[in-house]
């Protein structure tokens, strides 16, 4: 077992795209951690769709040998996610770690996820090391840049390191300044054993491998282990640690950071943030920080075709235990058949979930529009959940509703923050909590925000008003109450429910209308008349229709009697109406979408 005072655990923290694998790429080149003939870039981003997209969704450890004066330092580093999806998966990365590299781009400067990542370092105690990446660009912004930084933390211009990741620049003062700045960890490796599972994957052949810290106590093959939300005892098969490819070892003892396989079945049973303790000599103590992680999103996906409904099925599950966070469940719509509705925890993860089943399992899918989960209180007392806006209960039925708000940061130039503000106070329902200079022309401004408003169009919106500049990032704040109502569509008179959407009151006119008219565009014209409805508050309250094909029957009528030409024409209108009444209208996959770009109708 190593002394745990050669032993530096740290995570590195930024926004997306601000550089961390590829900073994590130079600290392996230089500790010589893999071969030069296998070193690739973004070396630690598993995935074809984290390489190409230049984002980290799974957390990834891998543990450097660093010498200096002789001595041989192990570095365990766990490289993060950025995007708010994974806020939590952040948060028990961090719990495993004693410091953080806080990685800021010289050219963008400090981000919406930067402050609330850094907020939570803090929070954890960690001690911070400020680093500028990207120094070699011709726009880097060095001088303002550092002034935000030292806005932030409070420390010293000295303080801050410069480096470039991309051509290895300040990497050895890097891992320098970790050995010095970082506290060794602590533990006791004759308590009893306390371990934190940050990451948990699935492997086909071996079952879930487990991302673990080990606090107190050791673990070691052959021992039976305990999960203590659950209860549930498994055997230790193998325990090692990441070089970054697994490499088993006798034991992990207090401050190791590596991985157990103990024939776990499901990545479910491994809960990221829960403990492990020895099933024979239990800790009554858990590690403080875990919760149930919930999905924040919902949308209802369809196979292509109704005969891939096992197909989908299948793929699911294989996606779900490597994701615990993904759910679902079956549902069926009289419009799209057969499909489940799934609980993500936020657009980036609803989008990579759809990708893989398209990459990994060639699944063609119809994904619905996304909706945020409600509570409602019934007449009746009773008190339901609901993701689904064809579930949401009549209106009669209904004594109160309550709708999930977020605590919204935006980071912004100054020069926007007046459109930023209009958007959101007077489109998207959200309070002014209070602004912050940060740096010389940067703002920071606090919301509180249904999430339903920022869910689907927000972030292009944000991107658009402030030409890139603004960054945005949420934590969840809890429900309240509020005035919304589901409105229904009707295609032909028939209900189509995947085409309901739940919307507050004062909205429910526009949307109403902007929706059929959307729709109207979308769904091909058919050999007779179809009617798109709305339907609110028990009544109809917007259409647009469809007009028919025409066919010219009067072609072949020339001459003779207007009552001939008329009789044809009569004789069309009530073929039409048996049509209309026995034909099925076909809605393409862009009709599902359109509650996504009902906005582009202001444009």
């Amino acid at each position: 077992m190593q002394d745990m005072n050669y032993t530096r655990n740290i995570c590195i923290i930024a926004h997306i795209d601000h550089g961390k694998t590829t900073l994590i790429d130079r600290i392996l080149e230089r500790t010589k951690s893999v071969d030069p003939h296998i070193m690739h870039d973004q070396y630690l981003d598993m995935m074809d769709i984290e390489r190409e997209r230049g984002i980290t969704i799974k957390a990834q450890p891998v543990r450097v040998i660093y010498e200096k004066n002789g001595k041989f330092y192990e570095i365990n580093i766990v490289d993060t996610p950025g995007h708010v999806d994974f806020s939590y998966e952040v948060s028990r990365s961090m719990a495993a770690c004693e410091g953080a590299i806080l990685l800021v781009d010289a050219s963008q400067g400090v981000e919406a996820q930067t402050v609330a990542h850094t907020y939570l370092a803090l929070e954890n105690e960690l001690e911070l090391i400020p680093v500028l990446n990207k120094i070699d660009l011709p726009m880097a912004n060095i001088e303002e840049t550092m002034l935000e930084i030292v806005d932030l933390l409070g420390v010293k211009e000295t303080e801050i390191l410069k480096v470039s990741a991309k051509m290895g620049t300040g990497v050895e003062e890097l891992l320098e300044a970790v050995v010095e700045r970082i506290p060794p960890p602590s533990g006791d490796p004759n308590a009893k054993l306390r371990a934190l599972i940050f990451d948990a994957k699935y492997d086909k052949y071996r079952g879930v491998i487990v991302s673990i810290r080990v606090f107190d106590g050791s673990v070691k093959k052959g021992m039976e282990i305990q999960i203590m939300s659950t209860g549930e005892t498994y055997e230790v098969i193998e325990v090692g640690i990441f070089t970054p490819v697994m490499m088993p070892t006798e034991d992990l003892g207090p401050g190791d950071i590596g991985y157990v396989i103990a024939g776990i079945k499901e990545v479910s049973k491994a809960r990221v943030g829960d403990t492990i303790t020895n099933s024979k000599f239990p800790s009554s103590d858990p590690l403080p920080g875990y919760r149930e992680l919930k999905p924040m999103v919902y949308a209802s996906m369809f196979p292509g075709l109704p005969e891939y409904y096992e197909e989908l099925r299948k793929a699911l599950e294989k996606l779900s235990l490597n994701d615990s966070a993904l759910s679902f469940e079956p549902v069926h719509s009289p419009a799209l058949g057969f499909g489940f509705r799934c609980g993500f925890l936020g657009l980036l993860h609803m989008d990579v979930v759809k990708e893989r089943l398209e990459r990994e399992f060639e699944m063609a899918v119809i994904l619905t529009a996304p909706n945020v989960q409600y509570k409602v209180l019934m007449k009746s007392g009773e008190q339901v959940f609901v993701n689904d806006p064809a579930k949401f209960p009549k209106e009669d039925d209904i004594d109160h509703v309550y709708e999930p708000f977020v605590k919204l940061s935006v980071i912004t130039p100054s020069e926007y923050v007046g459109s930023i503000f209009t958007n959101l106070q007077n489109e998207r329902r959200s309070t002014l909590l209070h602004t912050e200079n940060t740096g010389k022309n940067r703002v920071i401004m606090y919301f509180k925000t249904p999430l339903a408003e920022i869910i689907t169009d927000f972030f292009d919106k944000l991107k658009a008003i402030s030409r890139g500049f603004a960054s945005m990032d949420y934590e969840f704040l809890g429900y309240e109450e509020s005035d919304v109502i589901k409105i229904q569509i009707l295609v032909n008179r028939e209900i189509v429910d995947a085409l309901s959407t739940i919307c507050h009151r004062d909205k429910a006119y526009s949307i109403a209308k902007k929706l059929v008219d959307k729709l109207s565009e979308l769904i091909p014209r058919h050999q007779f008349q179809i009617p798109i409805q709305a339907k609110a508050f028990g009544r109809i309250i917007a259409r647009s229709d469809i007009k028919a094909l025409r066919k010219d029957v009067l072609a072949k009528c020339y001459g003779g009697d207007v009552t001939r030409k008329m009789k044809l024409l009569e004789k069309q209108k009530e073929g039409k109406k048996k049509l209309r009444e026995i034909g099925r209208v076909s809605i393409p996959q862009e009709a599902f979408l359109a509650l996504l770009r009902i906005d582009e109708q202001e444009k």
